[in-house]
């Protein structure tokens, strides 16, 4: 059965695509300035800033200073930090902060104080959170009521972004395809911003909501942009383990209230490894984690939280505990845990004000490779880079418009709902490839013969044009391919990328790997220096 139906074509002054606190924040934003449109895949909350346990960092004490903000986020990226990026990020963050206080969002407070917690990679309380362990869903719904209440934002769920309508080096808007009456539908603005999020449930075992599988990276890159870094892949260390493949995130603020990482033995095993022990930075928590696994042969290790105060457990983690309790684990004894599938580090490469190489198109939040994170995000930034970048792009847009005559577009797909159930089994397929081919320890082999793997399943795909699942089932392999052409480009590891045929770091990899499609891989200097800072 096909489905011809066109809808609308619709005109605003911005599009959003996405409903993260980047996509919503964004939105906010770009509503004093003109009508906006925001497009999300599923509901306004299926997100991961809405399920983001852990909270915001950002220097709100007198003890504390952005230069160590900012030297905890360099030392967390191992080499690949651009410097200007990771400045502007630890000194704009706490005014964002006081900003969004001041417009009624409520933090946690200790003693008519906020209440800062510790997470791994920081040397300093910096990390506010609302709700106790519910931080992403808190200021997310502080935002849905801002982004809801507004008459000049119209709020589009059930809309997957198929393509954006690019040409001559700009972008006009974004085609979509309405999930509900299953037709496409056009959007057209002077500025678009995809704020879609990562890919890590490309994986088999994730914390992200199902439908984080990179459409934004597939789409920037057939739109012609320059996508970095796709080789860190961060894999949160303690994602509750259970006989499904669901992996419910344990925060890291557990272990920064305390709790240990135990062995099948009942031995702690990080303080031998690192200073921080359990609050080390997580590429190296989850791979510590990773080998104790293998060398016991287990699928799990222990988090003890048995030598805590069981009151202050549950008071600080209410969610957390509910979940365990659900899963038959008691928070307060020790529940068992194993990495998952977290965060994409790498993204869409973009300047200091989300701006990419296609002219009118703009990347804010986990989509985004703005210099940030390098090889390994530290705990906490993405939720206030979503609201840095997504305030300093809304306002680089009003300095550019668009040039030249707007082209005609005119909707091009259909669904043929026959592709369905084997799209369903490409997906699954794909993350069961990605996660023993290029999951937390990879190797030359593995990685070639996943690529190879994907040659095989790229073969069988429908060969129908312009057809729905046929477009959704070739970015998927589209997005798989970049994370392992890139992992086995960098032969070293680093970071949230680690090669057992490599297993030091190599100071001849300090760069970005970028990929553009039609091109050869090519490599950019790493803005790594104070100098920077002065340019």
């Amino acid at each position: 059965m096909h489905s011809y139906t066109f809808l609308k074509m619709r005109h605003y002054d911005y599009i959003i695509a996405g409903s993260g606190l980047a996509g919503l924040y964004a939105a906010y934003k770009a509503a004093a300035y003109g009508k906006v449109a925001l497009v999300t895949k599923a509901g306004i909350t299926e997100s991961n800033s809405y399920f983001a346990q852990g909270g915001i960092a950002a220097v709100t004490d007198g003890d504390d200073a952005p230069a160590l903000h900012f030297e905890d986020t360099v030392i967390a990226g191992r080499g690949l930090c651009d410097y200007p990026a990771v400045d502007i990020l630890v000194n704009e963050g706490p005014q964002r902060i006081r900003e969004l206080i001041g417009a009624g969002m409520h933090f946690d407070m200790e003693d008519g104080n906020l209440a800062l917690g510790l997470e791994g990679g920081h040397h300093h309380k910096r990390i506010l959170h609302a709700g106790g362990d519910a931080t992403g869903r808190m200021v997310t719904s502080f935002m849905i009521g801002q982004v809801i209440n507004n008459p000049r934002i119209d709020i589009f769920e059930n809309h997957s972004v198929i393509g954006l309508l690019e040409e001559g080096g700009q972008c006009y808007g974004v085609r979509t395809w309405d999930l509900v009456n299953q037709a496409e539908e056009i959007y057209m603005a002077p500025h678009t911003f995809l704020t879609l999020g990562g890919t890590s449930a490309i994986y088999k075992r994730t914390t992200n909501p199902h439908t984080t599988i990179g459409d934004g990276i597939a789409l920037a890159y057939n739109a012609g942009c320059e996508i970095a870094d796709m080789e860190f892949i961060q894999f949160h260390p303690s994602a509750l383990y259970t006989d499904s493949e669901e992996a419910f995130l344990i925060s890291e603020a557990v272990r920064g209230e305390g709790a240990w990482l135990i062995n099948q033995n009942g031995e702690r095993f990080m303080p031998a490894i690192h200073e921080l022990a359990e609050l080390a930075p997580r590429d190296i928590v989850a791979q510590s984690i990773y080998r104790e696994m293998r060398k016991y042969n287990q699928d799990y290790v222990w988090l003890s939280l048995k030598h805590l105060d069981p009151e202050m457990v549950m008071r600080r983690f209410p969610n957390i505990y509910a979940k365990c309790r659900e899963a038959g684990y008691d928070l307060c004894d020790r529940i068992p845990v194993a990495p998952a599938a977290h965060y994409m580090v790498g993204g869409v490469r973009t300047d200091l004000d989300g701006q990419t190489n296609v002219r009118n198109l703009y990347i804010v939040g986990e989509l985004a490779s703005s210099g940030i994170m390098g090889a390994n995000r530290l705990a906490s930034n993405s939720l206030i880079e979503c609201m840095v970048f997504g305030k300093r792009a809304i306002e680089a847009s009003r300095r550019y418009r668009q040039s030249g005559e707007v082209p005609q577009f005119t909707p091009r797909y259909h669904a043929n709902f026959a592709y369905a159930p084997a799209y369903v089994a490409l997906k699954q397929e794909v993350a069961q490839l990605m996660t023993v081919h290029a999951g937390i320890v990879r190797h030359a082999d593995l990685l070639q013969e996943g690529l190879e793997k994907l040659d095989r399943l790229e073969a069988n795909l429908p060969a129908e044009e312009d057809e729905y699942y046929a477009l959704t089932s070739r970015n998927l392999i589209t997005v798989a391919r970049l994370i392992i052409r890139s992992a086995l480009y960098r032969q070293e590891s680093r970071g949230g990328h680690f090669r057992e045929d490599f297993p030091q770091s190599n100071d001849a990899y300090l760069y970005h790997i970028v990929q553009q499609k039609g091109k050869d891989i090519r490599t950019v200097p790493v803005q790594n220096s104070h100098r920077d800072l002065a340019d």
